[in-house]
Formats: C-alpha cells, sequence, structure tokens
C-alpha cells in the first residue's frame, strides 16, 4: 500500500568539485618574460540541508533521489581565478532526522536550526604562479581541483508534536484532534480512516498553546509492522506526552482497557523508552455511555496505575476544554521536545599526508598507491622537465621515498606509481 505521505527515504549527495589551476604565462607587447600567471580553480559548491517551513512531507524525494552541487570553474590566465560552484539547497521539511546509510549514525536533526552543510565542494586547485620560485621561474604544471564530498544519507520525519494521541482504530483521535483544533483530519466510521499522521495546534490563550499528532490506529503486531502504526509509530518519538485515547462505549464490542493494554505493550515493542513516556487516558464516547457506573471500572484502573483519566465526548464536545487544560498544564511541568543530537564525531578533515600508502610486489614490478600520490601525480606535467623535478622534490621532502625503502623498495628495483615507471633510486 502506498500512501501521499512520504515520511523516510535515501539518497545521494555529491559536492562540487574543485576547479582545476591554470597553466598560463604573460603574453605582452614589449614583455618579452611576463612569467607565470595562471589562475586557481574555483571551490566546489556545497550540499546544504534547509528547513522548509511550508512542508510537512518528504514526497519530494519519491522522485528525485541524488543532488549535485555545480564544480567549481577552471582557473584563467592574468591570474583569473575560477568562480566558485553553486550550492546545491535541499529543502526538508522541520523535524527531518539526518542519518548516514553506512553507519546508521544521526548526523543532524533539522529542528529549529539554521542551513546544515552536510558535504562541503572540494578546493580548487592552484594555478602555475605558486609554484615561480627564483629557480623554477616558469613552471609548466598547476594542481587539479580537489573531489567535493559524496554521501548516502537517509532521512527520516520525526514530526515536532508535543501531544500524541494513540489509541486503536475508530476510537475517536481524528475527531478530538479536530475539535480541539483548527485539524480537519479524514473522518469516517471505518478502519484506517486516517493513513498518516496529522498535526494540529491547540490554542489555550492568545499567545500559549501546544502542537498535537494524531497517529494512525494501532492494532496488535503494530511492532511488527501489520496495520499502519508501525509506519508512523516514529512520529511519536519526540512527543513529551501520549494522549491515550480509548473507547468506554464499547461500539466495537471489545474491552477498553485490553485495547489499552494491548497499544502499550505494541509501544514497548518498538521503544521501551516511548513506552516509558507520560501518558493520560481519555475515554471517548462518554455520549453512548448508557449507565454512568461503567465508568468506575476506567476510574479505579486509572488511579491504580497512577495515570490521569478525562472523560470526553468528541461528538458532542462534553469535557474538552477540562481536557485541554489538563494537557496544557501536564506539559507545563514536562521537558522540551526531544531533539537529536549528532553521534559522529566531531573531527576535523585531516589534510592528504603521506601516511596511506601501499605497496604491492607484482612479477618484478613494485606498485606503490595510496590517495596523497594519486592527489599529487594529477598536478605534474610528466612531459616537462621542471614538473618531475617538483614530483620528485616531492616525494623526498614529505618522505615517501624513505617510506618505499623501509617498506622493502631496492635501489634498481622498477616501481610503478599509477602508470609511472621509474627505476628506484633514493
Amino acid at each position: 500500500m502506498t500512501y501521499d505521505f512520504y515520511d523516510h527515504v535515501k539518497i545521494h549527495v555529491k559536492a562540487g568539485k574543485g576547479g582545476d589551476g591554470c597553466i598560463g604565462f604573460h603574453r605582452e607587447k614589449y614583455i618579452s618574460h611576463g612569467g607565470p600567471d595562471g589562475g586557481d580553480g574555483g571551490n566546489g559548491g556545497n550540499v546544504v540541508f534547509k528547513i522548509d517551513p511550508n512542508s510537512n512531507t518528504l514526497l519530494f524525494f519519491k522522485q528525485k533521489r541524488i543532488f549535485k552541487a555545480e564544480n567549481g570553474k577552471n582557473g584563467g590566465t592574468d591570474k583569473f581565478h575560477g568562480a566558485n560552484g553553486e550550492d546545491c539547497v535541499i529543502l526538508v521539511p522541520e523535524g527531518t532526522v539526518i542519518k548516514d546509510v553506512e553507519t546508521g549514525k544521526v548526523i543532524k536533526d533539522m529542528s529549529g536550526c539554521e542551513p546544515f552543510v552536510i558535504a562541503k565542494g572540494g578546493k580548487g586547485g592552484w594555478g602555475n604562479k605558486h609554484f615561480a620560485t627564483p629557480t623554477r621561474q616558469a613552471p609548466n604544471f598547476a594542481k587539479t581541483g580537489l573531489e567535493g564530498e559524496e554521501k548516502d544519507l537517509y532521512l527520516e520525519l520525526k514530526m515536532l508534536a508535543d501531544v500524541g494521541f494513540v489509541g486503536m482504530p475508530s476510537v475517536g483521535k481524528s475527531t478530538l484532534l479536530s475539535v480541539i483544533s483548527a485539524a480537519r483530519p479524514k473522518i469516517a466510521a471505518y478502519h484506517f480512516t486516517t493513513l498518516f499522521p496529522m498535526l494540529g495546534v491547540v490554542s489555550v490563550s492568545d499567545d500559549e498553546g501546544f502542537i498535537a499528532a494524531d497517529i494512525p490506529g494501532l492494532i496488535e503486531g503494530a511492532s511488527e509492522g501489520l496495520g499502519l502504526g508501525f509506519d508512523f509509530l516514529r512520529h511519536v518519538d519526540r512527543c513529551r506526552l501520549l494522549v491515550h485515547v480509548i473507547d468506554v462505549a464499547k461500539t466495537e464490542g471489545r474491552n477498553p482497557l485490553d485495547d489499552f493494554k494491548t497499544i502499550n505493550e505494541e509501544l514497548k515493542k518498538y521503544s521501551p523508552a516511548l513506552a516509558s513516556r507520560p501518558q493520560i487516558i481519555v475515554g471517548n464516547k462518554l455520549d453512548a455511555v448508557e449507565d454512568p457506573s461503567e465508568l468506575d471500572e476506567y476510574k479505579k484502573f486509572a488511579k491504580d496505575n497512577g495515570y490521569e483519566i478525562y472523560f470526553i465526548s468528541a461528538a458532542t464536545k462534553e469535557g474538552i476544554k477540562e481536557l485541554t487544560y489538563g494537557i496544557w498544564n501536564r506539559l507545563k511541568t514536562l521537558p522540551p521536545i526531544e531533539t537529536y543530537e549528532s553521534e559522529q564525531e566531531e573531527t576535523q578533515k585531516a589534510p592528504l599526508v603521506p601516511t596511506d600508502i601501499t605497496l604491492e610486489k607484482r612479477g618484478d614490478i613494485w606498485f606503490v598507491e595510496g590517495n596523497w600520490l594519486k592527489r599529487l601525480m594529477t598536478g605534474i606535467n610528466f612531459s616537462d622537465w621542471e614538473s618531475l623535478s617538483y614530483f620528485d622534490h616531492m616525494l623526498r621532502e614529505n618522505g615517501v621515498m624513505n617510506k618505499m625503502r623501509e617498506l622493502g623498495i631496492q635501489d634498481g628495483d622498477t616501481v610503478s606509481i599509477y602508470g609511472l615507471q621509474f627505476d628506484f633510486v633514493d
């Protein structure tokens, strides 16, 4: 079964690559040796998440799953700096939790926050103007731009509601929400009328109130995927208070207290923390109760188990005012809505250094690889003697030659670094 409400999705994001540095030389009449003037490449664009206050679903991501920021532009002559790439801005509803697919850890909770950069663009490469020295006055090489960050992400919408209405199907949760707020959920006399969570703002004064969520009816086995409840239980994860609605008129022929116990067992199976949230019991359909003494059983159960209980009729609005203020007064004693802290360690991205070098001998050739080496080689012009000299200098200055000797390479051995073969001489 599919729903118009879309609340979890996996996407792929990629920040822009940095532009390449330029190899250029100044050319001007009457100036015979203008020198290198290759400009730097622009930085790649970032991938940024931003809260969209007008959205309450992830339906947009049903059709679009891949998001890429713009690459930085290449540098030009006359020390012309390439333009930075445009950011890719992704709009999400407030309450969207961003997780890393590989680790399952929370990266960011988009709740009451500023735009968040999830993937940083690569830095632009240096133009050849940076490589000029007194002995290397015409460098014929430049650096390429760095690749931008790339990630697989899981987006999960967890609504920001103070109160969550839970209970069996057809106990009157949707009617209750429509009575105490301006929300207009679909209401009908059959099970699973509500196919997705509904939010309503409940006012208790001109400047005070709370947000309530009507969660689709739960049934026994909901925590194992039966019915609709399992799909939407995530939306009560943040709720500070659960309002457990039962049908005291027994219009479905069930025992309301058995229903109460069944739903709480499902909540416990889904999340013990959720099941331990404060609850208020609401006995609905009071107008259909013929014998008031039937309510004594529910009052005793609530007292024995430490619950507040309110009897109402959502249809006739009896008891609604008392319930609304009862919920508000209880909320004033509870902590604010939960937000999820990042579970990823705050570490700065380390610069590329030659510590990841690997060595493998295939036949008579030593194959040397590593991210630092790959990055270095992208900026080398192997047909230019000065560029090759710079390459050799970087290998020696950064200890790569010593590292290769430590790993077993001896003078005269043939070494291959990403297609470049040479005889090893330290």
